[in-house]
């Protein structure tokens, strides 16, 4: 199998917002889940740790995700207690809390950070020299954060960097105190603009992921460091604000940047109604078309990854059909290769695009 560089899993997130033990099989948490009622995805997660290992994902881009929203809860409606909190400083707590349960994984050997390019160069050689026996390596993960309110303001930055944070995005979805998100349309803030200039000093990388077209192209102009999307596909082939544009996208791919396809069925599915529609409306091979897209557009190879973004609020009642878990992420190797790409193709798909661009954007 081809080992797989995943650029979005929501880890803590999923352990810490859903009572999930992450390093238990994946069968286990199911099981465990079967007769819980608070959340679709109950009983049908996609992601542990031994999963990852068995479907050889070696590294992954591990997210912080919280929002600040006092609004977000109408008249007569419900609190998202597991995203959602009242103040920045809420969101900075639960952040912080976040990081520490990535740290206690890395204590126990079932994780480990990468924050530098020797270190990624270090986990790499060990799994590629690893081969099959890779049951108890640990997880390679960049620290990266998917809307910046925990980040109290923008001078901040370096105290975040130094904890380990190499990549974030400005929002998740609507407003957020740098810039606008999906579902909404806005600019960035003066924050927000202050917020780049530091990211610009440290060498953090942009994640414009889930950034409203105002905030996208406001970004794209005022921040000059490197940019990536971890998480996002193609508005072409789904219409919707949540995917980019052919525009968006080659301005991306001018600056270098990689763009991971997403696997949620309504990214992936032109007016899928989670819940509504049956599974096998779409399949694994629209995220080969998400993928193949994106290197239509480039003209070759190099920008196109995964970004699953499994786990990340859904589980298989929202995964195209044959993804049962993040293992079948394998099943895109040879669904590529019947659309004529080449064993070194879907190594770069899989892996080395983002190996390169790590490489060229951690600090040494």
């Amino acid at each position: 199998m081809i080992p797989i560089i995943d650029s979005h899993i929501d880890l803590s997130w999923s352990a810490l917002s859903f009572n999930r033990d992450l390093t238990e099989p994946l069968d286990t948490q199911r099981d465990r889940e079967r007769r819980m009622t608070d959340h679709p995805s109950r009983g049908k997660g996609t992601v542990s740790l031994p999963e990852m290992r068995r479907g050889r994902v070696a590294m992954c881009l591990a997210t912080l995700l919280v929002r600040a929203k006092r609004e977000v809860c109408p008249p007569g409606g419900f609190w998202r207690f597991d995203l959602d909190t009242a103040t920045q400083d809420h969101a900075h707590a639960i952040a912080r809390g976040q990081l520490d349960y990535y740290h206690t994984l890395s204590a126990r050997g079932e994780m480990r950070p990468i924050r530098t390019q020797g270190e990624l160069d270090h986990h790499w050689r060990q799994w590629e020299s690893a081969g099959d026996a890779v049951d108890r390596l640990p997880i390679g993960f960049i620290l990266a954060m998917e809307g910046a309110d925990p980040i109290l303001h923008p001078e901040e930055v370096p105290i975040w960097w130094d904890l380990g944070l190499r990549s974030v995005g400005l929002a998740h979805y609507g407003p957020s105190h740098y810039a606008v998100g999906t579902g909404d349309s806005g600019p960035l803030t003066a924050d927000g603009v202050k917020l780049l200039g530091q990211f610009e000093k440290v060498g953090m990388i942009l994640d414009l992921t889930h950034s409203s077209d105002i905030s996208f192209f406001q970004a794209m102009d005022h921040f000059n460091g490197p940019v990536m999307a971890s998480h996002n596909n193609c508005r072409a082939l789904v219409p919707g604000d949540r995917q980019f544009s052919d525009e968006q996208l080659k301005m991306l791919i001018g600056r270098g940047a990689v763009i991971g396809a997403v696997c949620d069925a309504w990214m992936l599915y032109p007016n899928y109604i989670p819940g509504k529609m049956p599974r096998n409306v779409v399949g694994l091979d629209a995220v080969a078309d998400q993928i193949d897209h994106v290197c239509q557009l480039a003209g070759n190879c190099r920008h196109a990854a995964i970004g699953s973004d499994l786990d990340g609020g859904f589980g298989t009642n929202q995964t195209p059909d044959g993804l049962e878990t993040i293992f079948d992420l394998q099943k895109l190797e040879s669904i590529l290769a019947g659309r004529g790409y080449s064993s070194a193709d879907v190594q770069a798909i899989f892996h080395g695009n983002w190996l390169n661009f790590f490489r060229r954007h951690l600090p040494r």
